[in-house]
């Protein structure tokens, strides 16, 4: 119990963070939480499976061995105080619901949770879970960004090219976009442009962005994860 209390106060600084909690770290949750690490973002993994938590040992800022299916575990690893938390458990259905349940009697992070099938998404839904996604379409990577917040969607169309939906940073509010350099400066191309409460439209030198926008931006995948980033 003491070593939890130790993990627990790591978890309430890791919280203070940009920060996401994974639980379940098989294929899906493991390439989740590692691409989020390579992106800056502070994760707390979760597992049962000792010999998984050992092998993540060091990859991720804090890797914990517990049972999320009780209600004191998620409390003294300070779950609730992250800003969002990702269900990730494979092949264990009740384990799945039973800690989306608890997550969301807590009234902390945002949820998102993958369901194994459309019965087990339909569950979720029905609990409250604020995103369900299914790793048969939605690839760690995708989740991952669309987890940080830092894209509205977001697809690698083949090795090293992707095309990210964003809201444009404040660097380009205003300006029209054959006068911002953006392709020099950032390496990414704005292919589309749609205002709030308006239609899509094809962007071109003369197009002016807002920062309420929704833009396409496209180019090489590092450079339009970057770019996803800015504010």
């Amino acid at each position: 119990m003491g070593s939890f209390l130790s993990f627990g106060e790591t978890s309430r600084r890791i919280a203070e963070a940009d920060s996401v909690v994974v639980i379940g770290l098989g294929r899906f949750g493991r390439s989740l939480a590692l691409e989020l690490m390579e992106s800056g973002t502070e994760v707390l993994g979760i597992d049962s499976d000792g010999d998984v938590v050992q092998e993540l040992n060091g990859q991720l800022t804090q890797v914990v061995r517990a049972d999320v299916t009780k209600d004191e575990v998620l409390r003294q690893l300070a779950v609730r105080d992250f800003d969002r938390a990702v269900i990730a458990i494979s092949g264990d259905l009740k384990a799945s619901i039973l800690a989306a349940s608890m997550l969301l009697q807590e009234g902390g992070p945002a949820i998102w949770a993958k369901a194994i099938d459309e019965q087990h998404g339909r569950i979720l839904e029905q609990l409250g879970v604020h995103h369900v996604v299914y790793p048969e379409h939605d690839m760690g990577r995708r989740v991952a960004h669309l987890v940080r917040g830092a894209a509205k969607d977001y697809l690698e169309v083949d090795e090293g090219f992707a095309i990210v939906k964003v809201s444009p940073p404040e660097e380009l509010d205003g300006i029209p976009l054959g006068q911002t350099r953006l392709r020099e400066r950032h390496g990414v191309t704005i292919a589309a442009r749609k205002p709030v409460g308006g239609v899509w439209k094809p962007a071109d030198a003369e197009t002016i962005l807002r920062q309420d926008d929704t833009v396409l931006a496209f180019g090489p995948t590092k450079r339009v994860e970057s770019f996803a980033q800015l504010r």
